[in-house]
């Protein structure tokens, strides 16, 4: 029997405890969680790795999941375009039973091992792709199908598990494991398991769109002003990289086009736009790099002809 599937002997009398004693068991098993992950970060540092190959090189990043675990990894990947400005084609989801499955569940398809092989292949996943497989128990037939056809095609495979030693190991270069050990509610990874999945999917994602150079300091500078908060925040963001005050900021992300790294560089070293992305283009669209090359060009002097 699998972990996911096994009883909580902390657990046993759970209907008969009050409202409060239920929320305190709950939490006290949501308290493991975190550590389950640590243990396991080496793995997920070599699937950032992967992941990163993968972009860099022009390829997307897929997450294939039935129920709950796709849902989750949706979850992820829909708020890649707003943090890390990426185009909504790089970070995509398969998902057993498709869109209707995001809000309907639809666990019979969970068993479906061509679905998932046909899935990835109408999505086209190739060589140049990473795709990470999301199943609790590590046996979900779906998602052992999308990754039985992304490696067939040569692409980079993770696969992301509650349950050492299942059935996804076999299929894929990584395997990601914490192991949170059995639910409050017999069988519902929904809970303990679900909390671990969204966490390793944030690292990844993250991690992998800060070494791409899509986040400065720990800012995300790829962000687009979509509405009021976000255009307040990208003032913030530029005038904290380029230390500056929010109107010369407001100026240069006007004149930068919406461009925050243009608009940062625009802010530190004065110039045109052209001259701004002539340099993010010599380094790789990287506001770090491009920074780096005004310091050696100047002797870490830079001119700012909106700060006066």
């Amino acid at each position: 029997m699998s972990i996911t599937e096994s009883r909580n002997p902390r657990a046993h009398n759970l209907d008969s405890l009050p409202v409060r004693e239920i929320l305190q068991l709950m939490n006290e098993e949501d308290r493991t969680v975190a550590d389950a992950v640590g243990a396991v970060l080496d793995p997920i540092a070599d699937a950032v790795q992967l992941a990163v190959s993968s972009l860099a090189a022009g390829g997307r990043l897929f997450y294939a999941g039935a129920g709950t675990s796709g849902r989750i990894a949706l979850l992820d990947a829909a708020e890649c375009p707003p943090t890390f400005g990426t185009p909504p084609e790089l970070v995509q989801v398969l998902i057993a039973g498709g869109e209707s499955a995001l809000s309907k569940a639809q666990e019979g398809t969970e068993d479906d091992f061509e679905l998932g092989m046909e899935d990835a292949n109408t999505r086209g996943v190739s060589g140049i792709d990473a795709v990470v497989g999301i199943s609790a128990s590590g046996n979900a037939r779906y998602v052992l199908g999308v990754l039985t056809h992304s490696r067939r095609e040569g692409a980079a495979t993770i696969g992301l598990t509650c349950n050492p030693s299942s059935a996804i190991d076999a299929l894929v270069d990584v395997a990601i494991a914490p192991v949170v050990g059995p639910e409050v509610v017999m069988g519902s990874s929904r809970l303990k398991a679900g909390t671990a999945q969204k966490m390793v999917l944030n690292m990844i994602s993250t991690a992998a769109m800060v070494k791409l150079g899509r986040v400065y300091q720990d800012l995300m500078i790829e962000l687009r002003p979509a509405n009021l908060k976000l255009a307040r925040r990208v003032r913030r963001i530029v005038s904290i990289a380029a230390d500056v005050d929010e109107d010369i900021a407001e100026r240069c992300i006007e004149q930068a086009q919406g461009n925050l790294k243009a608009a940062v560089l625009m802010a530190k070293n004065g110039g045109e736009l052209d001259d701004a992305e002539e340099l993010l283009d010599r380094a790789g669209n990287n506001l770090r790099a491009a920074l780096e090359l005004i310091d050696a060009q100047t002797g870490g002097g830079r001119s700012n002809d909106y700060a006066g």
